[in-house]
């Protein structure tokens, strides 16, 4: 299974089709930070939120630049259910280096502020907080990616769609007060969370949350493989 993850990641990047989700991603965090400095747990709890789409779509297209017929002779050759599974982990793994590229930007384009005096304990514990923010909304919008990939949804409008309701779903139905908060990964209120006192509980409660959310959705990726056959 680790050949097939490979070989998806390096047909990512030869391709060319990294480059897109890569400069969407750069030109939305250079446009956040552009507007002045901030401390870093405040600044990367809003990274986390506007990466999420933008992970979503490098996972739909990492996951579509395999051609159909590859992708039936791949379930022949390691089995059906570690196919699917090394699609998941490749998009994961791009993720995770888009996320690592997204945590050094800001310091390379004076984004965030460094500590008052010696004994501020701000940034530390910004850093820990962002690297949370940003790795809880990774399993999320593999899900959600996956979901709208072209061996799930069949169709590139479909998956356009599916991509749009789950971006625009996560904003609305993560604001506070709304009415089901359920229906969206929790990436707006692990902003919020970064943005004051994060206790543990917090933390724990909503990193089950997002394993939670992104496990149904995934269900619902495999379910739709299933269906498409």
């Amino acid at each position: 299974m680790s050949a097939l993850v490979r070989m998806r990641l390096a047909g990512f990047l030869r391709t060319g089709r990294a480059l897109a989700p890569l400069l969407a991603g750069l030109i939305t965090l250079g446009t956040l930070y552009g507007g002045g400095r901030a401390q870093p747990a405040e600044a990367y709890g809003v990274s986390a939120v506007v990466l999420f789409p933008v992970l979503a779509w490098q996972t739909k297209i990492l996951l579509d630049v395999e051609p159909d017929v590859q992708r039936r002779l791949a379930q022949v050759t390691v089995g059906v259910a570690r196919e699917r599974l090394a699609g998941l982990v490749a998009a994961a793994v791009a993720a995770l280096v888009t996320v690592a590229v997204a945590l050094l930007f800001p310091w390379l384009v004076g984004g965030v502020s460094g500590p008052v005096d010696p004994g501020d304990r701000s940034i530390p514990v910004g850093l820990a907080l962002g690297l949370w923010a940003h790795v809880l909304v990774v399993p999320a919008a593999v899900a959600l990616g996956a979901l709208a990939s072209r061996a799930s949804v069949g169709g590139a409008g479909y998956g356009v769609a599916v991509l749009a309701l789950g971006g625009v779903g996560a904003v609305v139905f993560g604001l506070t007060g709304s009415v089901a908060p359920w229906l969206a990964p929790p990436i707006m209120a692990a902003a919020r969370t970064t943005g004051g006192e994060a206790a543990a509980l917090t933390v724990l409660g909503l990193s089950g949350w997002a394993l939670a959310w992104s496990a149904a959705v995934v269900g619902g990726y495999l379910w739709r493989r299933r269906a498409q056959g």
